[in-house]
């Protein structure tokens, strides 16, 4: 009995043994294996894109043009940041406003051959110090009225109105809100409206998006005149829109409103809230 028992023993040591004889050592993983287990490669990561805070100002302390972009280095004593917008004309020691616009941090300007720790792209800059020529091309060159202010303006700017609607744009279907006013009525009464919620309906004749972190509305429903100036409503508000909606537009009315920087508005709504019907 006892010789069976250490012959059983044996027998289950020898097993496992001969198993791993006729299996083989394990092979080494072919090439083809090698590569399939490896990681793909991951793309380097884009620069990181955030929103520049709105209405930046100071004085530019270094310009430079680069593939139809003005580069300016702007100071506003706290802080330094740079700006690009379509090319316009600046010089060092003006005082400019950069509007909001997008981050691009870790930029490489293949044009200028440099690096940027962060460049604000944005639409235009104004220039304070030179105004007739403070715009980028992206909000227009023609000059256009003063807005209530000294400072000229170039038409395409958002705080300029005043302007026919565009051909396109129907203002005879224009009905009045319920309980509301018409942008005559608005501007007849706007003494006694300031401070006050408004409802009215117009369509959008003008769409200035993302300028001093809001979106800009021009309004006409047909009512006012041309030329005394009452028949356009300058909106605010952070919803997007297209010229030519009809909007239902609710928001408290601001008389002698001063942006600086020759944002003067004599009558503006401002944070609005805007319906697209």
């Amino acid at each position: 009995m006892k010789k069976l028992t250490i012959l059983l023993s044996m027998v289950l040591l020898i097993t496992p043994l001969m198993a791993c004889s006729q299996n083989g050592p394990a092979k080494p993983a072919t090439k083809a294996e090698t590569k399939a287990e490896k990681p793909v490669d991951i793309p380097a990561p884009t620069p990181a894109v955030e929103t520049a805070p709105a209405g930046i100002s100071g004085k530019v302390v270094e310009t430079m043009n680069a593939a139809g972009y003005t580069y300016v280095y702007v100071d506003n004593g706290t802080e330094k940041i740079w700006a690009a917008a379509p090319e316009f004309s600046v010089k060092v020691g003006d005082d400019v406003m950069v509007p909001e616009g997008m981050a691009m941090h870790n930029y490489h300007s293949q044009s200028l051959d440099r690096d940027f720790d962060v460049v604000y792209f944005v639409e235009s800059v104004l220039n304070a110090s030179n105004p007739t020529m403070g715009h980028s091309s992206a909000m227009g060159g023609a000059m256009g009225s003063s807005a209530g202010g000294d400072m000229k303006i170039p038409a395409g700017h958002p705080a300029i109105g005043g302007s026919k609607a565009p051909e396109d744009v129907d203002l005879t279907s224009v009905k009045k809100a319920d309980g509301g006013k018409t942008i005559a009525e608005i501007y007849a009464e706007k003494a006694d409206l300031s401070g006050k919620s408004v409802t009215l309906r117009g369509k959008v004749v003008k769409f200035s998006p993302q300028i001093m972190g809001t979106n800009w509305l021009h309004l006409q429903d047909g009512s006012g005149d041309l030329k005394t100036g009452n028949h356009d409503l300058t909106v605010t508000s952070n919803v997007q829109v297209k010229v030519g909606d009809t909007v239902l537009v609710t928001g408290v009315l601001t008389l002698d409103k001063d942006f600086g920087y020759g944002y003067k508005y004599d009558l503006i709504m401002e944070n609005a809230d805007v319906t697209v019907e």
